[in-house]
C-alpha cells in the first residue's frame, strides 16, 4: 500500500495546489510541514490518493486547531462521487436481502484507510464551504441508534446543516459519506 514515485509526486502537486487555493481552509498552517510529514508516512499518502481518486478533493482543514498534527477532509463540493450508493456498514449491507449496494461506507472507509465524519466534524467543515448542496453524506452514527437499525447522514440546504436518520442497510445515488484522515 505504497504509491510509485511517480504518482507521490504527481499527488503531492495536486495537493500543494489545492492548499494554496483554499487558505481559509488552514489559514494557521504551512504547506512545508504538511508536505514534510507526509513524506515519513507513505501509508497516509495511499489514503490521500485513495480520497483523490474517488474524488473526495481532500485538503488539510482545521477542524481543531489544538490537534496536533493535520486533518485531511474531503473537500468535494458534493459527496465524493466514487463513495456513492453505499448503505451505512457491512451489518447492514449483509441483512440486505433484495438489490444490496456493492460497498457500505464504513467497510469502504476502513479499505482506505480513513474514517468517516462525526456529525460535529461535519457541521465545523460546512464552516469552510458549502458542502453537500445536492447530495447528502453518511456521518458516525452513535451506538444507541445503530443496534435499533437506523444510521444518520446530513447535508445543507438554506444555508442550514440538516441531520437525517434513515435504515442504516438504504442507499441512493445521491448519498455517499466524507472522510477524514489525520496525519
Amino acid at each position: 500500500m505504497t504509491l510509485s514515485n511517480e504518482r507521490q509526486t504527481e499527488l503531492l502537486f495536486v495537493l500543494k495546489n489545492r492548499f494554496a487555493k483554499h487558505m481559509e481552509r488552514h489559514p494557521q498552517t504551512h504547506w512545508q510541514d504538511v508536505e514534510q510529514k507526509l513524506l515519513t508516512q507513505p501509508k497516509k499518502l495511499w489514503s490521500l490518493n485513495e480520497m483523490e481518486e474517488s474524488q473526495g478533493e481532500p485538503d488539510v482543514v482545521e477542524l481543531n486547531i489544538e490537534e496536533d498534527g493535520f486533518t485531511f477532509v474531503d473537500c468535494s463540493p458534493e459527496s465524493p462521487k466514487g463513495r456513492r450508493s453505499v448503505c451505512y456498514d457491512h451489518a447492514a449491507l449483509e441483512a440486505r436481502k433484495k438489490y444490496p449496494p456493492e460497498n457500505s461506507a464504513l467497510k469502504m472507509a476502513e479499505e482506505m484507510g480513513i474514517e468517516l465524519l462525526s456529525e460535529e466534524q461535519y457541521r465545523r467543515l460546512q464552516e469552510f464551504g458549502s458542502f453537500d448542496l445536492k447530495t447528502f453524506s453518511w456521518v458516525k452514527t452513535p451506538d444507541d441508534i445503530r443496534s435499533k437499525g437506523g444510521a444518520l447522514f446530513c447535508d445543507r440546504r438554506y444555508d442550514a446543516v440538516f441531520v437525517y436518520h434513515n435504515g442504516a442497510d438504504s442507499y441512493y445515488a445521491a448519498r455517499g459519506f466524507r472522510g477524514l484522515l489525520k496525519v
